[in-house]
């Protein structure tokens, strides 16, 4: 679950897509460099940094240079709080909007919230209050949330009404403030507490709050359930927030088996227009690896 690691490791990864690359170039449209997608695609730190440079800020001037309305960056808690603002300052000033970033210690292997103990509670509370502060200053809205992994020992049905229990209390956290904690079922491990959208959207419905909703990732359950675009129309009224990763590999779309350009369509006609966070590696490094990227966002953006 340290996907900021594994960002910074996959956005290194090369491949060997020559003949999708060789494809790709023969339908590029004409598109003009900064029109905004249909869809509200939103990148992570490190993807331009070969063309945008290192800077997190530049990078950000260099999205929107591209057509990217929005961004994303689970580890925002741990950024100095001056950059915390900066970045908030620069997206206002570009007109975009700032995606999810991860409660601190929002339940993982080690602090699980099915198992009811106080300590680990705590903890997550606390993460809470934290990442309150700090979507202040980053003019964020959502927060990722991970209730953690089983706690094997307790029967399924009383493991749920724990994690609830503790979610309820997360919730009055970020209610007064606007801020909507979104929990993400995860492929990551089969230990893993929360790993389907019915069963997420079930917990959602129980916590009873605008603050508590799904964070739907197209590539974490598309390894667990499959079945995309059925689970999001059963699930919609409790999915605020999108994420994305072809599969398998969890590389940028059209690299695996996900129709992304219909998952796409189905969004945009349902009305969707919240943020689809880009939470994937990229098939190549480099400029040449950026500049694919876009090419296979404007491939599967072109639904209209």
């Amino acid at each position: 679950m340290q996907r900021r690691s594994f960002l910074k490791n996959t956005l290194l990864t090369t491949g060997s897509f020559a003949a999708a690359t060789a494809a790709f170039s023969q339908t590029t449209t004409n598109i003009s460099k900064g029109q905004p997608f249909h869809l509200d695609y939103a990148p992570h730190d490190g993807m331009f940094a070969a063309s945008g440079g290192r800077d997190f800020i530049d990078q950000i001037k260099y999205m929107h240079d591209l057509g990217f309305r929005s961004i994303e960056d689970n580890g925002m808690t741990g950024r100095p709080t001056e950059q915390q603002t900066k970045i908030g300052e620069t997206l206002a000033k570009l007109g975009m909007r700032m995606g999810v970033f991860v409660v601190p210690k929002g339940g993982n292997g080690a602090n699980t919230l099915a198992a009811k103990k106080k300590e680990h509670v705590d903890i997550f509370l606390d993460g809470c209050r934290k990442s309150v502060e700090v979507a202040k200053r980053c003019n964020a809205k959502w927060v990722t949330v991970v209730p953690g992994d089983f706690e094997k020992n307790l029967p399924l049905s009383i493991q749920t009404a724990n994690v609830i229990e503790a979610l309820r209390r997360g919730a009055e956290i970020f209610e007064p403030h606007g801020i909507v904690m979104v929990l993400e079922p995860l492929s990551d491990t089969p230990d893993l507490f929360l790993r389907y959208s019915t069963q997420t959207y079930e917990i959602c419905k129980a916590v009873d709050s605008p603050s508590c909703k799904i964070l739907y990732d197209a590539y974490h359950l598309q390894k667990n359930e499959g079945n995309l675009i059925k689970n999001l129309e059963l699930c919609w009224d409790e999915i605020p927030y999108i994420q994305v990763g072809d599969n398998p590999g969890r590389k940028e779309p059209t690299t695996g088996e996900v129709n992304y350009k219909n998952v796409f369509k189905f969004l945009y006609e349902k009305g969707y227009r919240g943020v689809v966070g880009m939470e994937h590696g990229m098939s190549k490094s480099g400029k040449e690896g950026e500049d694919r990227l876009v090419q296979a966002y404007r491939e599967v953006d072109s639904f209209v």
